[in-house]
C-alpha cells in the first residue's frame, strides 16, 4: 500500500506523464491536471509540438525504465529506429561526423505520436487519473504556508480546490509558478536567460525508401554561424523537416521561401529530400526567445509540499534536443527521493536536479555564447573550455572515437567529463586532429 495518499501533477506533457509514473509508486492516487483535452494532434499548450523533437538516448532509456516495453511499442506502431551516426547523418561546422557504432538507439517520432503513447501508458497505471480539461489558478496552503493542494478552474464550472500531499509543477516553460508562490507567501525563484531569437519552420513530406539513400535522418547544426535544420523519418511514413536560424535569421513559412532557405544549408541533403518528396501541408513557423532557467535551487526556504521540474525549471535552446531527456533525468531523481519514507524535501530535490540542469544549461548556452552577438557572461575558464569543445567537434569529423564520445555526451548518456578522458584528449589535441 502506498505510504502517501494523494499527489497532483500540473500538466500532462512529457514531464508530467513521466512524473505521474514515479508518483504512483509512492502515493495511493495521482491526479494529472491538464488544460487541454486529449488530442492525437498538436495541443494548444505545446506550441512547439508540430516541430522536430529529438528523443536523446539518455531520455529514451529512462522512459524505458519507467514504462518497460515502450520503445518496442513505439516501433511497432510505426516509429523508425536506428543507430545514430550509422543510420543518421550529423553535421557540425558544415561537415559530417565520422560514422561509427555508438551503442545507442534512436527512436524517431513526432511529438504528438510520442506523447500519445506515453499518455496511454500513464493512464493505464493503477491510481493515475487525468482531470480536466482544467486550469490550475493557484496553490492551497495551510497555516505554516506548506502547499496542501491546488485551485483548479474547469473549462465549465466554478473554481474548486484539489487537496494533495504533494504538488508537482510540470506545466512547462510558460508555468505561472512565480505568481503562485508569491500569492501563497513564498519567494519566487530568480531567473536566468540567454536570448538567441531562434526561428523555426516545419513541413511534413511523404517519405519514400530512396530518399536520403535509405537513411533515417540528417541533422545540420547552426554552430557556429550556419543556418541549420533536421530531416527525420517519423511515424506515418513521413519526413518531418524543420529549418532553423538564430538571431533573427528565420526561415520563411511559405513554400518557395522554405525551399530556398533549405538550399542555403551547408550540406545539400535536406534540400534534396524536399525537392524530391511530396509535401503534406504548408510550412508552420515557431519562435523561441532563448534559454530560461528558474533557480529553485537558490531558494533559502522552498515551499514544502511542492516541487517543479522539466521546462518549468530549465528550458534550453531546443536545437540541442535536451528538453524531454532532461525532464526524464529529473523524474528519476524524484523517484529516488520518494523511495525514502516521509515528506519529500524540496531543498534536496532542487539541489540534486540542479546538477542535471547545470550540465544541460552549459551545453546549450556555451554553444549559443560562441556567437558574439548573444549577450551573456564569458569567463576565461569557460572560454578555454569552449576552445577545447570546438576542437572536439572538429576532430569528430575524422576520428570515430571522438565522434562516438561526443555524440554519447550530446545524448546525455555519458557525462561531459568523458570528453576529457585520456583516450579522447590525446586524439583531440594531437597535431592534425582538426
Amino acid at each position: 500500500m502506498a505510504a502517501r495518499e494523494h499527489a497532483v501533477v500540473v500538466g500532462a506533457g512529457m514531464a508530467g506523464l513521466l512524473a505521474a509514473r514515479v508518483l504512483s509508486d509512492a502515493f495511493a492516487r495521482v491526479t494529472i491536471v491538464e488544460r487541454d483535452a486529449p488530442s492525437s494532434g498538436v495541443r494548444r499548450g505545446v506550441p512547439q509540438g508540430a516541430h522536430l523533437h529529438g528523443l536523446l538516448d539518455g531520455g529514451r532509456r529512462i522512459m524505458e525504465e519507467l514504462y518497460p516495453g515502450l520503445t518496442d511499442e513505439l516501433v511497432a506502431a510505426g516509429a523508425p529506429t536506428g543507430e545514430p551516426l550509422r543510420d543518421t547523418r550529423w553535421y557540425l561546422h558544415g561537415r559530417r561526423l565520422a560514422p561509427t557504432a555508438t551503442g545507442m538507439r534512436s527512436v524517431l517520432a513526432s511529438r504528438p505520436f510520442l506523447e500519445s503513447a506515453l499518455r496511454a501508458r500513464a493512464v493505464a497505471v493503477p491510481g493515475v487519473d487525468v482531470a480536466g480539461p482544467g486550469t490550475v489558478t493557484g496553490l492551497c496552503t495551510d497555516g505554516s504556508r506548506a502547499v496542501t493542494g491546488v485551485r483548479v478552474r474547469p473549462r465549465s464550472g466554478r473554481e474548486e480546490s484539489l487537496a494533495a500531499d504533494l504538488v508537482v509543477d510540470a506545466s512547462g516553460r510558460g508555468s505561472r509558478v512565480a505568481d503562485w508562490l508569491r500569492a501563497a507567501g513564498h519567494a519566487a525563484p530568480v531567473q536566468e536567460r540567454v536570448d538567441v531569437d531562434l526561428g523555426y519552420a516545419t513541413r511534413f513530406y511523404r517519405r519514400r525508401p530512396e530518399h536520403l539513400d535509405g537513411q533515417l535522418a540528417v541533422t545540420v547544426s547552426t554552430i557556429p554561424r550556419f543556418r541549420g535544420g533536421g530531416c527525420l523519418a517519423v511515424d506515418g511514413g513521413r519526413w518531418l523537416v524543420t529549418l532553423a536560424g538564430m538571431l533573427g535569421d528565420h526561415p520563411p513559412a511559405d513554400a518557395a521561401g522554405f525551399e530556398a532557405f533549405a538550399a542555403t544549408l551547408p550540406t545539400p541533403d535536406i534540400h534534396r529530400v524536399i525537392g524530391a518528396a511530396e509535401p503534406l501541408g504548408d510550412p508552420v513557423p515557431y519562435r523561441f526567445g532563448g534559454s530560461l532557467r528558474r533557480r529553485f535551487d537558490r531558494l533559502p526556504d522552498p515551499a514544502r509540499g511542492f516541487v517543479a521540474l522539466g521546462d518549468a525549471v530549465c528550458s534550453v535552446n531546443p536545437l540541442y534536443a535536451q528538453g524531454m531527456s532532461l525532464a526524464a533525468q529529473q523524474v528519476r531523481v524524484l523517484r529516488a527521493q520518494l523511495a525514502s519514507p516521509g515528506p519529500l524535501d524540496p531543498r534536496t530535490f532542487y539541489r540534486d536536479t540542479a546538477r542535471l540542469c547545470d550540465a544541460a544549461w552549459e551545453i546549450a548556452t556555451r554553444s549559443d555564447l560562441a556567437l558574439p552577438e548573444v549577450d551573456g557572461r564569458r569567463p576565461l575558464p569557460a572560454r578555454v573550455l569552449d576552445g577545447y569543445i570546438r576542437r572536439v567537434q572538429l576532430a569528430a569529423h575524422r576520428d570515430p572515437v571522438v565522434s562516438r564520445a561526443f555524440l554519447r555526451v550530446a545524448n546525455l548518456v555519458d557525462a561531459p567529463a568523458t570528453l576529457l578522458a585520456p583516450r579522447v584528449l590525446v586524439r583531440v589535441l594531437r597535431p592534425g586532429a582538426c
